[in-house]
């Protein structure tokens, strides 16, 4: 049997303590399976003295995580410290430039240096791995990257951020705002002291920028990406989707159209009757639309110190194996650049919640301003004013208005976006209209 993979971590937080106790418990079926060891012998972090339950001195300590990329001794470099810049960044860079391969679970430093963190893996031949970037223990990375290379692919999305389906999730079940639910998030942990990140679809849009490249052969290009959050979603608007059949989920969206790949992270409407629908709690999925296997969703934890584990230990597996893949699929060079995404062509249905102002003519004036567009309703919903839809009794959201609810068939972003306009400056509308797109099945 071949010498050991000797093996150094940077960064020792949950999912850094779980790679080691799993490579620990699976030492001899990972030997078994790839034809050698596995160790772990060298560790850095930012604290030293802090308890995690882990018998450190086994281990050489580095306080620089670039002098343990840069150590001989090390045959692996596995960066599970995060961000896209600083310590992170430079590591990465030291391991790779000197000839390491590296294994990273860090979706913001591939999001902003993918392409060239990709030509330097390339240059010295070895491999960057990154299956815990994305959807944590699912394996969409290697699907995209190998199992699916004889398919044109045609569309990937999914939930891809636990912390946002576990609020709209709990938000839908028990009725309460979002506020309450980021705050019981907080409470368990599922989100950030500052959440902007997840609540405002980035974490979502880096994720979407790495399963771009590797479904449609593009350059990693977060900033490609139109971003909205779910900040605005109210208990309104999940009881209106749950009456037309819908449940409203982040998505992160790439597309293959007409004039290119689309990127969209956004508050999505998506029909009950889908496996994406079923998707709650803290769970995250991918789905994807491709010729020759047309439907395929993966579903699974994406976050948690085991389930990442589970996806770095299968990089370092791959490694050990001595397998070395282009990072996103083809050579660096070969990836085409990405225009940004320009929303208002997107195509697709809306569902537009109205206040319409209590007055003759409004709703004349609403039809004529969506005919002038050329944009058709499939559906118009008119509630009573103590309807659950629009703030059961709270007098403050139906003072003086109509509730609306309208779902129209296929028109583009920038006529929808122009009728409403219209009709806020013709003073049909009392609130600001609340539009959510509709991915269809």
């Amino acid at each position: 049997m071949a010498d050991p993979l000797k093996i150094g971590i940077a960064g020792l937080g949950t999912v850094g303590a779980s790679t080691i106790r799993l490579l620990d418990r699976r030492a001899n079926a990972l030997a078994a399976n790839c034809g050698r060891g596995i160790v772990v012998t060298a560790v850095s972090a930012r604290n030293r003295a802090r308890d995690r339950g882990l018998p450190l001195e086994r281990y050489r300590w580095f306080d620089n995580p670039v002098e343990l990329a840069r150590d001989p001794d090390v045959d692996v470099f596995v960066e599970l410290m995060g961000g896209e810049e600083g310590a992170a960044h430079e590591a990465v860079k030291a391991a790779l430039d000197a000839g390491k391969p590296v294994v990273t679970a860090n979706k913001a430093l591939l999001a902003r240096h993918g392409v060239d963190l990709a030509r330097r893996a390339e240059k010295a031949g070895v491999a960057l791995n990154f299956e815990a970037a994305v959807a944590g223990g699912v394996p969409i990375i290697k699907t995209l990257r190998e199992a699916l290379i004889g398919n044109n692919i045609d569309r990937v999305y999914g939930i891809l951020n636990g912390t946002c389906n576990y609020i709209l999730t709990k938000m839908e079940a028990e009725g309460l705002s979002f506020d309450a639910c980021l705050k019981e998030a907080q409470r368990l942990g599922y989100a950030e002291a500052d959440p902007t990140f997840d609540v405002g679809g980035f974490d979502t849009a880096h994720k979407l920028a790495i399963l771009t490249s590797l479904a449609f052969g593009t350059q990693v290009n977060a900033d490609a990406i139109h971003v909205e959050g779910i900040e605005r979603i109210t208990t309104e608007d999940l009881f209106a989707a749950d009456e037309l059949g819908y449940r409203i989920k982040l998505l992160g969206v790439a597309t293959r159209t007409e004039s290119g790949v689309e990127q969209r992270v956004h508050p999505t409407m998506v029909p009950k009757s889908t496996p994406i629908a079923q998707v709650n709690g803290v769970t995250n999925a991918v789905a994807i639309d491709a010729d020759a296997v047309p439907e395929l969703t993966l579903v699974g934890p994406g976050a948690g110190g085991e389930a990442t584990a589970s996806a770095v230990v299968s990089d370092i597996a791959d490694i050990a194996r001595g397998r070395v893949l282009a990072p996103f699929g083809r050579k660096s060079g070969d990836l085409e650049s990405l225009a940004p995404a320009t929303m208002q062509a997107h195509k697709g249905g809306y569902y537009v919640r109205l206040s319409v102002a209590d007055r003759p003519g409004a709703a004349a004036g609403i039809a004529t301003r969506m005919a002038e567009r050329g944009i058709s309703l499939e559906s118009i919903v008119q509630k009573h004013r103590g309807s659950r839809v629009f703030g059961g009794d709270d007098p403050s959201k139906v003072a003086g208005a109509v509730p609306v609810v309208l779902i129209t068939y296929a028109t583009t972003e920038a006529d929808i976006r122009g009728a409403l306009d219209a009709m806020v400056s013709d003073g049909y509308i009392v609130e600001t209209p609340q539009l959510i797109r509709i991915e269809r099945e």
